[in-house]
């Protein structure tokens, strides 16, 4: 490319997980096999900005859309830094004391120094002790654990390479990791509503543009979007969240910590103390139960078991009222803004957003604060337009068409549903908005807290 004072210009994806479809696309200006800067994808570079159908959003006067280059967020600027790193090991290295085809001294592991060796040296060590244990013990004598987040990009995915040369040679035992991303969704929430994604609302076609345009309040529960999806897909959650602040979409903070997002955005931040979620989400159903100001209709038609449910939160079943006051002592959130929330979250339509969720949903009993966030969602008419549950600018995205077919987007699941027959929940989760079929899901009786 012209301009780049280099000897060529290299496309990357820059994120530290950036599996979605992009987000951190960059530009590697490059002289002399050394890189000279890092700097946002422009798609000017290959496309015609008026023969491309860009989406848009559109409300109260205002309009949103795409870019015409990158947002990769400030590390991924500079990851020159990170390849230059005088801490970056650059070549293969093997202990001193280690032979490969003799003594091995284990008991100097993390003890002897290193020596390095070549690429050639390095793979045929690995390749023979494949081999080796593949003879004497069989396939699956080695554990693979290839999962986890990395730079994993789209197109140049290295965590699923293993897996497949070891499964050409036989197997392996794989090793399946604790859903540490997402643990209350996974345990919680998803025996709610059903699996989801990782027991998030699914699917969730589209449902940016849909809070955006129906959506009066939006919560952030323990969700930082000015930092948190920097590694996925870069920096357009902020540009999304300045937007609806704009055209007066009410932004809600609830977390301990008065995180950027909530410094930058919030028009009320609420701390909560750590892992007492629950106890507040309780004193929510608790006003409404009371006040009589949750969607009935909804509740008849959609939702099993809230009979339990409600006398759970109304002390009937323990002879504990889990109202504000109740709650108060355990959250730290005073009762008259616990009561102001609630009703807040009755009298406007409200969705919920997280970014994964934080210590909000990865801290000890945070099952319970996944459920009962899907129990208050239904009980508002979860999936109504503007009342959604956000994975914020990870699903939903405008561009979901273009990775259908993908684990994220498995296609619509809605046409496989006759209308006015009761929803599977573990079939691909709640999307009320877009179905007149009547779907039910489950709302467990009781709740530790």
């Amino acid at each position: 490319m012209a301009g780049t004072r280099g000897d060529k210009t290299v496309l990357r994806s820059l994120g530290l997980g950036g599996f979605l479809g992009g987000g951190a696309e960059g530009m590697v200006d490059v002289k002399d096999g050394k890189i000279l800067r890092v700097r946002p994808f422009r798609f000017d570079w290959k496309y015609d900005r008026s023969k491309v159908n860009t989406w848009k959003f559109e409300k109260n006067g205002k309009s949103l859309g795409p870019k015409w280059k990158s947002l990769p967020s400030p590390y991924s600027l500079a990851y020159k830094k990170r390849v230059y790193s005088p801490n970056r090991i650059k070549y293969p290295l093997i202990r001193v004391d280690r032979q490969p085809d003799g003594e091995r001294n284990p008991r100097n592991r993390g003890k002897s120094k290193y020596r390095r060796i070549s690429w050639d040296d390095a793979t045929t060590i690995v390749a023979n002790e494949i081999k080796r244990i593949h003879t004497k013990y069989g396939p699956t004598a080695i554990l693979l654990q290839g999962d986890g987040h990395g730079e994993c990009k789209t197109a140049n995915m290295p965590h699923g390479q293993a897996g497949i040369l070891l499964d050409h040679m036989g197997g392996f035992t794989l090793q399946v990791r604790n859903p540490d991303s997402w643990e209350g969704w996974y345990w919680g929430a998803k025996h709610v509503w059903g699996q989801g994604a990782q027991g998030m609302y699914w699917p969730a076609r589209n449902i940016v543009k849909d809070s955006t345009e129906n959506s009066e309040m939006v919560l952030f529960w323990g969700c930082d979007p000015e930092t948190t999806p920097w590694g996925f897909v870069g920096q357009f959650a902020s540009r999304l969240m300045y937007f609806w602040k704009e055209i007066g979409i009410r932004q809600i903070y609830i977390c301990p910590d008065l995180n950027y997002g909530a410094a930058v955005h919030a028009d009320k931040w609420i701390p909560v103390l750590p892992n007492t979620d629950a106890a507040l989400q309780l004193a929510i159903a608790h006003v409404w139960l009371t006040e009589g100001t949750y969607d009935k209709k909804y509740v008849a038609t959609h939702v099993t078991g809230f009979d339990r449910f409600a006398d759970y939160v109304l002390g009937k079943e323990d002879g504990v009222p889990k109202n504000p006051e109740w709650a108060s002592a355990k959250c730290g959130v005073p009762e008259w803004t616990i009561k102001a929330l609630a009703r807040e979250f009755a009298k406007k339509r409200t969705s919920i957003a997280h970014y994964f969720g934080g210590g909000m949903i990865r801290g000890p009993y945070a099952h319970e604060a996944g459920r009962l966030e899907v129990c208050l969602l239904g009980m508002q008419g979860l999936g109504k337009p503007g009342v959604h549950q956000h994975q914020i600018t990870y699903f939903g995205m405008p561009r979901m068409d273009g990775l259908k077919g993908s684990i994220w987007n498995p296609g619509d699941c809605r046409k496989t549903i006759s209308p006015g027959a009761n929803f599977d929940c573990q079939l691909a989760g709640i999307d009320l908005a877009q179905d007149s079929g009547q779907r039910t899901h489950q709302i467990p009786g009781t709740f530790e807290v």
